[in-house]
């Protein structure tokens, strides 16, 4: 929940174990303790979306075997092996830092990754607000960071188990030409339609394709979002990258997204839930500002994690 920095303050000085979403000059100013944090000023609140500087998101946790750890890009690699066997990690990663792009481009191969339980989220700014740097904060040592990721490691008790879940809207177009992309990355200049060789960011002027929706790649099976950043300069700038020998789709069209997003969140029940975030397309594109998710609260992100990192998706756990 949104609370005061002095609330906060006081959870600290108790020694209580904390993952902690708030502003870079927040996050600088709070006491040594049992806290990770990440630099985001949207939030998904119990009494509905905010977009707020002044107070902090704060999600507490009463397990007694726990470890905060910070990851330098080269670290990274190491974070599901650290994560308890029977429990789970919250990783936070700046945006467009090293630690991002190592992560998102290589995690699917890290040691015991989709064997432990690894979330989390990409720290942001606010967009209407330049000059801000995405950071990340261990509080261990109470020291923040633009260039390296920290992780909440947390055992559950021995009767309980948990488990992550992602709510998407999106499924894969019929009608899509499969795009394929030679060059693997966050930014995207040729591509190949149904096997034909196009600059994207012409194809999206010419086809009217619409930018809201993400594209969604074929992970055997499994449809992980790739969302639109910006254009620029004939330029497809990404929130996550593409890879060779992933065969992608634009999603289907969403007639009504605010719809269809209370739709999903209603599918799904959030009584067992004990993190969750979602992202920031999400937040803009679903009008969320001040409209509730019910138990679905946290940081609004520049991205997701759910063992790998994901787009326009909320992400959560349970552990029951």
């Amino acid at each position: 929940m949104l609370m005061s920095f002095e609330k906060v303050s006081e959870l600290i000085g108790m020694g209580k174990v904390l993952h902690i979403a708030a502003t870079q000059s927040l996050l600088e100013q709070l006491p040594k303790g049992n806290w990770i944090g990440g630099s985001t000023e949207y939030f998904m609140d119990a009494q509905g979306g905010k977009v707020f500087g002044d107070a902090l998101f704060v999600t507490e946790f009463a397990y007694e075997n726990f470890s905060i750890k910070t990851y330098s890009a080269t670290e990274i690699e190491n974070v599901a092996t650290d994560t308890p066997d029977n429990g789970f990690s919250i990783v936070i990663v700046p945006f467009d830092s090293a630690v991002h792009k190592e992560y998102a481009e290589n995690s699917a191969g890290y040691a015991d990754m989709f064997i432990k339980k690894v979330v989390g989220w990409v720290s942001g700014v606010n967009l209407g607000i330049a000059g801000q740097i995405p950071i990340t904060a261990n509080g261990l040592v109470a020291q923040t960071y633009s260039d390296a990721a920290v992780a909440l490691h947390l055992e559950l008790p021995a009767d309980q188990y948990a488990d992550i879940n992602i709510i998407n809207i999106f499924t894969p177009s019929d009608t899509s030409p499969v795009f394929e992309f030679p060059t693997e990355g966050f930014s995207v200049q040729k591509c190949l339609a149904d096997g034909k060789e196009v600059v994207l960011a012409d194809y999206i002027a010419e086809t009217g394709m619409d930018t809201k929706l993400p594209l969604i790649g074929d992970y055997s099976g499994h449809g992980i979002n790739i969302s639109i950043k910006s254009i620029e300069d004939g330029v497809v700038n990404l929130y996550a990258p593409v890879f060779n020998g992933i065969k992608y789709r634009v999603a289907s069209a969403m007639p009504n997204y605010v719809q269809a997003f209370h739709s999903q969140l209603d599918a799904h029940n959030a009584d067992k839930v004990v993190f969750s975030c979602n992202c920031i397309l999400n937040f803009l594109y679903g009008e969320l500002e001040g409209q509730k998710t019910g138990g679905f609260v946290g940081p609004i992100t520049f991205g997701e994690i759910a063992y790998q990192l994901v787009n326009q998706t909320l992400v959560y756990v349970t552990a029951e």
